[in-house]
């Protein structure tokens, strides 16, 4: 297992949709504990294959000290609408009053093959969502209604993590995500 560096706001990874896991090999199973101990390291509540530069359907989560994974997932998600704090471990030490679907059916598989099915609420509905949107290139603040969001890229600019990318001559590019926000949050 090795803890793995975090992309941040701006690397194209984040926002291209990932490739489906096709092969469940002991290269997938280092993937998914890699990914663990990135998330725990961090901290965060969950951690999705982009983040770490790897382009395939695979995330994790820590909710409620349960831990979890999911590979290739699908959603059907809750008609009401929870609002609370959401952030990202890619876009360090920031967070927004993010609208999510109360509650989240996730279908997908394990790290060996095997079919899994994971109901969530409020939480852990929250994070299979957040993680999902990772892996179809979509992020949070995509999920922002437009002044919210027009803010968060005000806070992105002036943050640390930021400001260091441009100082480096790497500034990132800022866009809104090409990618179906599927209705919820747009």
């Amino acid at each position: 297992m090795a803890i793995q560096p975090i992309r941040f706001f701006g690397d194209p990874v984040l926002t291209t949709p990932a490739s489906e896991v096709i092969d469940f090999d002991k290269e997938l199973q280092r993937l998914v504990k890699d990914l663990t101990e990135t998330m725990l390291d961090a901290p965060g509540a969950g951690l999705a294959a982009p983040q770490i530069g790897v382009p395939l359907r695979v995330f994790v989560w820590h909710v409620d000290d349960v831990f979890g994974h999911l590979i290739n997932p699908t959603l059907d998600l809750g008609d009401e609408i929870q609002e609370g704090d959401e952030g990202c471990l890619s876009f360090p030490e920031l967070t927004y009053q993010t609208p999510r679907a109360m509650r989240a059916v996730a279908k997908g598989f394990d790290m060996y093959g095997e079919p899994l099915l994971v109901e969530g609420t409020e939480l852990l509905a929250r994070a299979l969502q957040h993680e999902t949107d990772h892996l179809n290139g979509v992020l949070f603040i995509d999920r922002l209604p437009a002044e919210l969001r027009k803010e968060a890229m005000k806070d992105i600019r002036q943050a640390e993590w930021f400001l260091a990318a441009s100082e480096s001559g790497t500034t990132p590019e800022i866009r809104l995500s090409p990618h179906s926000t599927f209705g919820k949050g747009l």
